[in-house]
Protein backbone atom coordinates (compact mmCIF):
# COMPACT_ATOMS: atom_id res chain seq x y z
CA UNK A 1 0.00 0.00 0.00
CA UNK A 2 2.79 2.20 0.60
CA UNK A 3 4.40 1.49 -2.97
CA UNK A 4 0.74 2.43 -4.05
CA UNK A 5 0.80 5.47 -2.55
CA UNK A 6 4.25 6.53 -4.04
CA UNK A 7 3.50 6.03 -7.12
CA UNK A 8 0.25 7.70 -7.26
CA UNK A 9 1.77 10.54 -5.38
CA UNK A 10 4.46 10.86 -7.40
CA UNK A 11 3.25 10.02 -10.71
CA UNK A 12 1.05 13.14 -11.15
CA UNK A 13 3.54 15.65 -9.17
CA UNK A 14 6.10 15.21 -12.12
CA UNK A 15 4.41 18.28 -14.09
CA UNK A 16 5.72 19.99 -10.70
CA UNK A 17 9.14 19.16 -10.44
CA UNK A 18 9.65 19.86 -14.14
CA UNK A 19 8.27 23.43 -12.99
CA UNK A 20 10.62 23.63 -9.98
CA UNK A 21 13.40 22.51 -11.35
CA UNK A 22 12.94 24.96 -14.85
CA UNK A 23 13.34 21.72 -17.15
CA UNK A 24 11.61 20.37 -20.12
CA UNK A 25 9.05 17.51 -20.45
CA UNK A 26 11.47 15.66 -22.23
CA UNK A 27 13.24 15.93 -19.18
CA UNK A 28 11.11 15.03 -16.61
CA UNK A 29 10.20 12.32 -18.22
CA UNK A 30 13.40 10.86 -17.58
CA UNK A 31 12.52 10.03 -14.03
CA UNK A 32 10.13 7.33 -15.75
CA UNK A 33 13.58 6.12 -17.12
CA UNK A 34 15.66 6.33 -13.99
CA UNK A 35 13.07 4.33 -12.30
CA UNK A 36 12.94 2.11 -15.57
CA UNK A 37 16.69 0.95 -14.87
CA UNK A 38 16.18 0.37 -11.13
CA UNK A 39 12.92 -2.07 -12.39
CA UNK A 40 15.56 -3.97 -15.03
CA UNK A 41 18.13 -4.19 -12.17
CA UNK A 42 15.84 -5.29 -9.54
CA UNK A 43 14.54 -7.93 -12.03
CA UNK A 44 17.79 -10.23 -12.29
CA UNK A 45 18.77 -8.92 -8.41
CA UNK A 46 15.50 -9.89 -7.00
CA UNK A 47 15.17 -13.76 -7.29
CA UNK A 48 19.27 -13.93 -5.93
CA UNK A 49 18.11 -11.96 -2.68
CA UNK A 50 15.25 -13.45 -1.66
CA UNK A 51 17.81 -17.16 -2.09
CA UNK A 52 20.57 -15.21 -0.02
CA UNK A 53 18.41 -13.59 2.07
CA UNK A 54 14.87 -15.20 2.06
CA UNK A 55 11.72 -13.87 1.11
CA UNK A 56 11.25 -11.88 4.83
CA UNK A 57 14.91 -10.26 5.24
CA UNK A 58 14.30 -9.09 1.10
CA UNK A 59 10.97 -7.22 1.70
CA UNK A 60 12.56 -5.94 5.17
CA UNK A 61 15.83 -5.05 3.56
CA UNK A 62 13.73 -3.22 0.38
CA UNK A 63 11.79 -1.49 2.63
CA UNK A 64 13.93 0.51 4.73
CA UNK A 65 16.41 1.64 1.41
CA UNK A 66 13.39 2.77 -0.23
CA UNK A 67 12.10 5.20 2.78
CA UNK A 68 15.76 6.46 2.91
CA UNK A 69 16.12 6.93 -0.72
CA UNK A 70 12.49 8.91 -1.09
CA UNK A 71 13.32 10.91 1.37
CA UNK A 72 17.07 11.69 -0.20
CA UNK A 73 15.20 12.04 -3.71
CA UNK A 74 12.52 14.65 -1.77
CA UNK A 75 15.76 16.69 -1.11
CA UNK A 76 17.26 16.77 -3.96
CA UNK A 77 18.20 20.17 -5.60
CA UNK A 78 19.04 19.68 -9.59
CA UNK A 79 17.82 16.54 -12.19
CA UNK A 80 21.02 14.49 -11.71
CA UNK A 81 20.24 14.10 -7.97
CA UNK A 82 16.52 13.53 -8.47
CA UNK A 83 17.48 10.73 -11.24
CA UNK A 84 19.71 8.89 -9.16
CA UNK A 85 17.96 8.96 -6.24
CA UNK A 86 14.74 7.33 -7.94
CA UNK A 87 16.80 4.85 -9.90
CA UNK A 88 17.41 3.85 -5.89
CA UNK A 89 13.72 4.01 -5.26
CA UNK A 90 13.09 2.09 -8.21
CA UNK A 91 15.52 -1.17 -7.99
CA UNK A 92 14.37 -1.40 -3.52
CA UNK A 93 10.87 -1.13 -4.49
CA UNK A 94 10.67 -3.49 -7.36
CA UNK A 95 12.23 -5.59 -5.01
CA UNK A 96 9.82 -5.21 -2.55
CA UNK A 97 7.13 -5.66 -4.46
CA UNK A 98 8.11 -8.44 -6.51
CA UNK A 99 9.31 -10.61 -3.21
CA UNK A 100 6.02 -9.88 -1.76
CA UNK A 101 3.71 -10.40 -5.06
CA UNK A 102 5.30 -13.94 -5.18
CA UNK A 103 4.78 -14.57 -1.92
CA UNK A 104 1.15 -14.19 -2.24
CA UNK A 105 0.69 -15.93 -5.50
CA UNK A 106 2.55 -18.89 -3.95
CA UNK A 107 0.56 -18.83 -0.50
CA UNK A 108 -2.65 -18.69 -2.35
CA UNK A 109 -2.24 -21.07 -4.84
CA UNK A 110 -5.20 -21.56 -7.29
CA UNK A 111 -6.39 -18.27 -5.80
CA UNK A 112 -3.39 -16.14 -6.78
CA UNK A 113 -5.17 -14.40 -9.46
CA UNK A 114 -8.11 -13.39 -7.66
CA UNK A 115 -5.42 -12.37 -4.32
CA UNK A 116 -3.22 -11.01 -6.57
CA UNK A 117 -5.86 -8.42 -8.28
CA UNK A 118 -7.34 -7.65 -4.64
CA UNK A 119 -4.21 -6.79 -3.45
CA UNK A 120 -3.52 -4.30 -6.05
CA UNK A 121 -6.73 -3.22 -5.56
CA UNK A 122 -6.19 -2.35 -2.40
CA UNK A 123 -2.76 -0.62 -2.97
CA UNK A 124 -4.77 1.32 -5.77
CA UNK A 125 -6.92 2.42 -2.90
CA UNK A 126 -4.83 3.34 -0.71
CA UNK A 127 -2.99 5.76 -3.34
CA UNK A 128 -6.25 7.07 -4.26
CA UNK A 129 -5.99 9.63 -1.35
CA UNK A 130 -2.24 10.18 -2.81
CA UNK A 131 -3.00 12.59 -5.55
CA UNK A 132 -5.30 14.47 -3.46
CA UNK A 133 -3.17 14.82 -1.13
CA UNK A 134 -0.57 16.66 -3.62
CA UNK A 135 -3.58 18.65 -4.42
CA UNK A 136 -4.40 19.56 -0.63
CA UNK A 137 -0.63 20.55 0.19
CA UNK A 138 0.03 22.77 -3.03
CA UNK A 139 -3.20 24.38 -2.23
CA UNK A 140 -1.79 25.04 0.90
CA UNK A 141 1.11 26.14 -0.51
CA UNK A 142 2.98 23.37 0.66
CA UNK A 143 4.46 22.16 -2.51
CA UNK A 144 4.15 18.25 -3.59
CA UNK A 145 6.68 17.17 -1.48
CA UNK A 146 4.93 16.39 2.20
CA UNK A 147 2.36 14.50 0.75
CA UNK A 148 5.21 11.77 -1.31
CA UNK A 149 7.04 11.87 2.20
CA UNK A 150 4.26 10.11 3.72
CA UNK A 151 5.28 6.81 1.76
CA UNK A 152 8.54 6.95 2.92
CA UNK A 153 6.89 6.80 6.97
CA UNK A 154 4.65 4.03 5.42
CA UNK A 155 8.21 1.47 4.62
CA UNK A 156 9.16 2.25 8.26
CA UNK A 157 6.31 0.91 9.63
CA UNK A 158 5.60 -1.92 6.81
CA UNK A 159 9.37 -3.07 7.58
CA UNK A 160 8.35 -3.47 11.20
CA UNK A 161 5.49 -5.20 10.62
CA UNK A 162 6.99 -7.98 8.44
CA UNK A 163 10.00 -8.67 10.89
CA UNK A 164 7.98 -10.04 13.20
CA UNK A 165 6.26 -12.03 10.92
CA UNK A 166 7.38 -15.98 11.56
CA UNK A 167 9.17 -17.66 9.34
CA UNK A 168 7.20 -19.82 6.93
CA UNK A 169 8.12 -22.31 4.07
CA UNK A 170 7.23 -19.04 1.83
CA UNK A 171 8.22 -16.44 3.86
CA UNK A 172 11.48 -18.11 3.78
CA UNK A 173 12.05 -18.09 -0.40
CA UNK A 174 14.71 -21.16 -0.38
CA UNK A 175 14.62 -23.96 -2.22
CA UNK A 176 14.07 -27.17 0.19
CA UNK A 177 17.12 -29.55 0.22
CA UNK A 178 17.43 -32.53 -2.38
CA UNK A 179 15.47 -33.38 -5.77
CA UNK A 180 12.82 -29.85 -6.25
CA UNK A 181 9.39 -32.31 -6.51
CA UNK A 182 7.12 -31.68 -9.64
CA UNK A 183 5.21 -28.19 -9.93
CA UNK A 184 8.01 -26.49 -7.02
CA UNK A 185 8.54 -23.09 -7.37
CA UNK A 186 12.61 -23.12 -6.39
CA UNK A 187 14.56 -19.19 -7.06
CA UNK A 188 17.25 -21.73 -8.27
CA UNK A 189 15.18 -23.30 -11.29
CA UNK A 190 16.53 -20.29 -13.34
CA UNK A 191 16.56 -22.11 -16.62
CA UNK A 192 13.20 -21.21 -17.33
CA UNK A 193 12.62 -19.03 -20.67
CA UNK A 194 9.01 -18.14 -21.80
CA UNK A 195 7.03 -19.66 -23.70
CA UNK A 196 5.11 -18.43 -26.43
CA UNK A 197 2.08 -17.77 -24.36
CA UNK A 198 4.29 -16.28 -21.33
CA UNK A 199 5.64 -13.67 -24.23
CA UNK A 200 2.46 -12.77 -25.22
CA UNK A 201 1.51 -11.91 -21.61
CA UNK A 202 4.97 -10.15 -21.27
CA UNK A 203 3.37 -7.76 -24.00
CA UNK A 204 0.42 -7.45 -21.81
CA UNK A 205 2.65 -6.11 -18.76
CA UNK A 206 4.51 -4.08 -20.74
CA UNK A 207 0.95 -2.13 -22.00
CA UNK A 208 -0.89 -1.96 -18.47
CA UNK A 209 2.85 -0.35 -17.55
CA UNK A 210 2.95 2.07 -20.50
CA UNK A 211 -0.73 3.08 -19.94
CA UNK A 212 -1.00 3.48 -16.50
CA UNK A 213 2.55 6.17 -16.36
CA UNK A 214 1.59 7.48 -19.63
CA UNK A 215 -1.95 8.36 -17.40
CA UNK A 216 -0.83 9.14 -14.13
CA UNK A 217 2.41 11.45 -15.21
CA UNK A 218 0.63 13.54 -17.84
CA UNK A 219 -2.92 13.49 -17.36
CA UNK A 220 -2.33 16.36 -15.13
CA UNK A 221 -0.79 18.43 -17.65
CA UNK A 222 -2.72 17.16 -20.46
CA UNK A 223 -6.71 18.37 -17.81
CA UNK A 224 -4.59 21.75 -17.32
CA UNK A 225 -3.84 22.48 -21.06
CA UNK A 226 -7.34 21.41 -22.06
CA UNK A 227 -9.37 23.17 -19.05
CA UNK A 228 -7.23 25.47 -18.04
CA UNK A 229 -7.44 24.16 -14.21
CA UNK A 230 -4.82 25.09 -11.63
CA UNK A 231 -1.85 22.63 -10.81
CA UNK A 232 -3.48 21.83 -7.79
CA UNK A 233 -6.95 20.82 -9.15
CA UNK A 234 -5.55 19.09 -12.11
CA UNK A 235 -2.58 16.99 -10.05
CA UNK A 236 -6.03 15.87 -7.96
CA UNK A 237 -7.65 15.30 -11.04
CA UNK A 238 -6.04 11.91 -11.55
CA UNK A 239 -7.46 10.28 -8.25
CA UNK A 240 -10.42 9.69 -11.25
CA UNK A 241 -7.94 7.27 -12.31
CA UNK A 242 -7.56 5.57 -8.97
CA UNK A 243 -11.25 5.91 -8.16
CA UNK A 244 -11.82 3.83 -11.57
CA UNK A 245 -9.03 1.52 -10.83
CA UNK A 246 -9.34 0.58 -7.09
CA UNK A 247 -13.70 -0.21 -8.28
CA UNK A 248 -12.70 -2.24 -11.03
CA UNK A 249 -9.93 -4.49 -9.00
CA UNK A 250 -12.47 -5.47 -6.47
CA UNK A 251 -15.34 -6.49 -8.95
CA UNK A 252 -12.26 -8.67 -10.82
CA UNK A 253 -11.68 -10.24 -7.83
CA UNK A 254 -15.24 -12.33 -8.38
CA UNK A 255 -15.19 -12.26 -11.97
CA UNK A 256 -11.34 -13.62 -12.01
CA UNK A 257 -12.57 -16.73 -10.59
CA UNK A 258 -15.91 -17.58 -13.16
CA UNK A 259 -14.80 -15.21 -16.67
CA UNK A 260 -11.70 -16.15 -19.04
CA UNK A 261 -9.18 -13.74 -17.39
CA UNK A 262 -7.84 -12.75 -20.83
CA UNK A 263 -11.55 -12.00 -22.20
CA UNK A 264 -11.68 -9.71 -19.21
CA UNK A 265 -7.98 -8.18 -20.16
CA UNK A 266 -8.78 -7.27 -23.41
CA UNK A 267 -12.04 -6.06 -22.54
CA UNK A 268 -10.20 -3.97 -19.80
CA UNK A 269 -8.14 -2.68 -22.21
CA UNK A 270 -10.56 -1.49 -24.47
CA UNK A 271 -12.47 0.40 -21.46
CA UNK A 272 -9.29 1.80 -20.89
CA UNK A 273 -9.85 3.41 -24.95
CA UNK A 274 -13.10 4.51 -24.76
CA UNK A 275 -12.18 6.45 -20.98
CA UNK A 276 -8.92 8.02 -22.86
CA UNK A 277 -11.04 9.38 -25.54
CA UNK A 278 -13.36 10.96 -22.97
CA UNK A 279 -10.61 12.81 -21.65
CA UNK A 280 -8.55 13.53 -24.90
CA UNK A 281 -11.69 15.05 -25.89
CA UNK A 282 -13.04 17.18 -23.12
CA UNK A 283 -12.89 20.97 -22.50
CA UNK A 284 -13.76 21.17 -19.00
CA UNK A 285 -12.37 19.45 -15.87
CA UNK A 286 -15.47 17.64 -15.20
CA UNK A 287 -15.62 15.46 -18.14
CA UNK A 288 -11.95 15.35 -17.83
CA UNK A 289 -12.48 13.65 -14.13
CA UNK A 290 -15.50 11.22 -16.10
CA UNK A 291 -13.00 10.15 -18.34
CA UNK A 292 -10.45 9.63 -15.97
CA UNK A 293 -12.52 7.55 -14.31
CA UNK A 294 -13.85 5.57 -16.78
CA UNK A 295 -10.12 4.96 -17.99
CA UNK A 296 -8.89 3.83 -14.37
CA UNK A 297 -11.98 1.27 -14.61
CA UNK A 298 -10.53 -0.35 -18.05
CA UNK A 299 -6.54 0.04 -16.26
CA UNK A 300 -7.82 -1.43 -13.09
CA UNK A 301 -7.57 -4.90 -14.87
CA UNK A 302 -4.59 -4.49 -16.87
CA UNK A 303 -1.82 -5.21 -14.46
CA UNK A 304 -2.71 -7.57 -11.90
CA UNK A 305 -4.58 -9.76 -14.75
CA UNK A 306 -1.31 -9.41 -16.70
CA UNK A 307 1.26 -10.89 -14.44
CA UNK A 308 -1.40 -13.08 -12.95
CA UNK A 309 -1.86 -14.58 -16.34
CA UNK A 310 2.07 -15.01 -16.69
CA UNK A 311 2.54 -16.34 -13.56
CA UNK A 312 0.25 -19.25 -14.76
CA UNK A 313 1.98 -19.73 -18.05
CA UNK A 314 5.48 -19.87 -16.05
CA UNK A 315 5.41 -24.01 -15.41
CA UNK A 316 5.75 -23.51 -12.04
CA UNK A 317 8.85 -20.46 -12.18
CA UNK A 318 7.14 -18.08 -10.48
CA UNK A 319 9.86 -16.15 -8.93
CA UNK A 320 11.53 -16.50 -12.56
CA UNK A 321 8.32 -15.12 -14.28
CA UNK A 322 7.95 -12.40 -11.57
CA UNK A 323 11.24 -11.34 -12.50
CA UNK A 324 10.75 -11.38 -15.97
CA UNK A 325 7.71 -9.09 -15.62
CA UNK A 326 9.55 -7.02 -14.28
CA UNK A 327 11.82 -6.84 -16.24
CA UNK A 328 9.62 -5.80 -19.55
CA UNK A 329 7.64 -4.07 -17.49
CA UNK A 330 10.16 -1.56 -16.33
CA UNK A 331 10.89 -1.15 -20.30
CA UNK A 332 7.75 0.24 -20.55
CA UNK A 333 7.60 2.43 -18.00
CA UNK A 334 11.12 4.23 -19.31
CA UNK A 335 9.75 4.26 -22.71
CA UNK A 336 6.32 5.47 -21.99
CA UNK A 337 6.04 8.81 -19.98
CA UNK A 338 9.37 10.02 -21.89
CA UNK A 339 7.91 9.71 -25.42
CA UNK A 340 5.02 10.88 -24.48
CA UNK A 341 7.15 13.87 -23.37
CA UNK A 342 9.33 14.25 -26.03
CA UNK A 343 6.28 14.06 -28.00
CA UNK A 344 4.53 17.04 -26.18
CA UNK A 345 7.70 19.43 -26.30
CA UNK A 346 7.41 18.80 -30.46
CA UNK A 347 3.47 18.72 -30.68
CA UNK A 348 2.16 19.60 -27.43
CA UNK A 349 0.31 17.60 -24.89
CA UNK A 350 -2.71 16.92 -26.80
CA UNK A 351 -1.37 15.45 -29.72
CA UNK A 352 1.40 13.21 -27.67
CA UNK A 353 -1.34 11.69 -25.92
CA UNK A 354 -2.32 9.15 -28.57
CA UNK A 355 0.65 7.06 -26.97
CA UNK A 356 -1.73 5.58 -24.63
CA UNK A 357 -4.25 4.31 -27.20
CA UNK A 358 -1.22 2.66 -28.75
CA UNK A 359 -0.13 0.90 -25.64
CA UNK A 360 -3.97 -0.01 -25.15
CA UNK A 361 -4.77 -1.67 -28.71
CA UNK A 362 -0.57 -3.66 -27.92
CA UNK A 363 -2.64 -5.37 -24.44
CA UNK A 364 -5.46 -6.55 -26.03
CA UNK A 365 -3.98 -7.96 -28.84
CA UNK A 366 -1.67 -9.64 -26.66
CA UNK A 367 -4.42 -10.66 -23.87
CA UNK A 368 -6.87 -12.05 -27.17
CA UNK A 369 -3.45 -14.06 -28.45
CA UNK A 370 -2.36 -15.01 -25.42
CA UNK A 371 -5.54 -16.64 -24.49
CA UNK A 372 -5.67 -19.05 -27.46
CA UNK A 373 -2.61 -19.99 -27.02
CA UNK A 374 -3.78 -21.27 -23.45
CA UNK A 375 -6.70 -23.01 -24.41
CA UNK A 376 -4.46 -24.84 -27.15
CA UNK A 377 -2.18 -26.27 -24.56
CA UNK A 378 -5.05 -27.25 -22.10
CA UNK A 379 -6.94 -29.03 -25.59
CA UNK A 380 -3.38 -30.74 -26.34
CA UNK A 381 -3.10 -32.02 -22.23
CA UNK A 382 -6.71 -33.39 -22.32
CA UNK A 383 -6.31 -35.39 -25.66
CA UNK A 384 -2.66 -36.94 -24.49
CA UNK A 385 -4.45 -39.48 -21.84
CA UNK A 386 -7.44 -40.44 -24.18
CA UNK A 387 -5.00 -41.06 -27.14
CA UNK A 388 -2.94 -43.41 -24.44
Amino acid sequence: MSWGWFLYAFSPSVPLLAADEGISDAQAGLHGTAMAIGGLLSAFFTPRAVLWWGRRGTIVGACLVLAAAIGAFLLGPSLPWTLGALFVVSLSGNVMFSSAQVGLALHHGPAATAVITEGNGLGTAVGLLAPLSVGVTVGLGWGWRPAVLVASLGFVVAAALVVRQPVTPVLSGRPPRGPAPSGADPVRASSWRPGRGAWLFLGAVVAAGGVETAMTYWSPALVAERTGAGPGIATAAVAGVLVGMSAMRFVIVPLALRVDPTMLLAVAHGVAIVGWAVVWSATSTGAAFVGLVLAGLGMGGHYPLAVSLLLAAAEGHSDRAQAYSTLFGALSVAVSPFLLGALSDEFGMHPAFVVVPAFALLGAVSAVLGGRVLRRAARADVSVPAAA
